[in-house]
C-alpha cells in the first residue's frame, strides 16, 4: 500500500512537472511571439510607407506587396489599437499562425476572408485578427462595446485603403455573439436579402446608431471574445 500510494505521487509529480514545463515553454513562445510581430509592424508600418494621415497621403503598398503579396489593404479604427496592414490568404486559417512575413507566429495577423475580392464587389469585406490580451491585432476590438467609445461619433468612422480605394465606413453594430456563419455570409442573392441582412445585423446591436443602412457594401471586424467559442463582432456600412 506504502509503495502503491509512492509510485502514484511520483507520477502525479511527473504529471504536474510536464504540465509546468509545457506552460512556461508556451508562455515564452507567446510573449517572443507577440514581441516578434511588435518588430515586424515597426518594419513595415513606418512613415516612408504608411504616412501619418492615411487618408490624405498615399500608402505605398507597392514596398508593402514587395514585401507580402498577400497585401490588400491597410486599416484603421480610431481610439483603439487597429492600425496595420491588412492581408489575405487562400484560406481563413494561414494567418491565424504565420505573420505579415509568413514567419510562424502564434499571434499571427490581420487578415481578410478569403472569399473577399477587394474588386469592388464585395458586400461584405470580413477581417479576422486574434483577440489579444496586450492588446495587439484585434485585442482592442472589445473597447469599442465600451460606451465611451461608441457614444463618440469621432469613433464611429472607420478608414480602410488598398491600392485603388480611400473608403470610409461608419459603425452600425456592435455586438457579442456565438461563432457561427450567418454574420460572415459575403454574397447575396439579390438586394432584398442583402438588406434583410443588414437588419439582422443592425438589430444584434447593444447600441442603436442613428446610421442609415442602404444597399452599399459593409466592414465587419470579428475577434474571439472570452473564449473561442464567442465573437466580438462590428459591422460599418460604407459611406464613400
Amino acid at each position: 500500500m506504502i509503495m502503491k500510494n509512492t509510485i502514484i505521487r511520483i507520477v502525479l509529480i511527473i504529471f504536474f512537472s510536464i504540465l509546468i514545463i509545457y506552460g512556461g515553454y508556451n508562455c515564452i513562445k507567446w510573449y517572443k511571439d507577440i514581441k516578434r510581430n511588435d518588430t515586424v509592424r515597426e518594419k513595415v508600418i513606418n512613415k516612408k510607407v504608411v504616412p501619418e494621415d492615411v487618408y490624405k497621403d498615399d500608402i505605398d503598398f507597392k514596398t508593402l506587396k514587395n514585401q507580402n503579396s498577400d497585401t490588400v489593404a491597410y486599416i484603421e479604427v480610431k481610439n483603439t489599437n487597429i492600425k496595420n496592414v491588412v492581408v489575405k490568404g487562400t484560406d481563413n486559417d494561414y494567418y491565424l499562425t504565420h505573420n505579415f512575413l509568413k514567419e510562424e507566429n502564434i499571434a499571427g495577423w490581420l487578415f481578410a476572408d478569403y472569399r473577399n475580392k477587394f474588386d469592388g464587389t464585395d458586400k461584405n469585406i470580413i477581417i479576422y485578427g486574434h483577440n489579444m490580451m496586450e492588446g495587439s491585432n484585434f485585442g482592442s476590438l472589445k473597447n469599442t462595446m465600451n460606451s465611451d467609445w461608441y457614444t463618440n461619433k469621432d469613433n464611429l468612422l472607420i478608414s480602410l485603403i488598398t491600392d485603388k480605394d480611400k473608403m470610409k465606413y461608419k459603425v452600425f453594430s456592435i455586438y457579442k455573439k456565438e461563432a457561427e456563419d450567418y454574420y460572415i455570409q459575403t454574397s447575396f442573392i439579390d438586394d432584398k436579402e442583402y438588406l434583410e441582412f443588414l437588419n439582422v445585423l443592425s438589430s444584434r446591436s447593444i447600441y442603436k446608431f442613428d446610421t442609415e443602412l442602404d444597399n452599399s457594401s459593409i466592414l465587419t471586424l470579428s475577434t474571439c471574445g472570452e473564449n473561442d467559442n464567442e465573437r466580438v463582432v462590428l459591422h460599418a456600412i460604407k459611406i464613400n
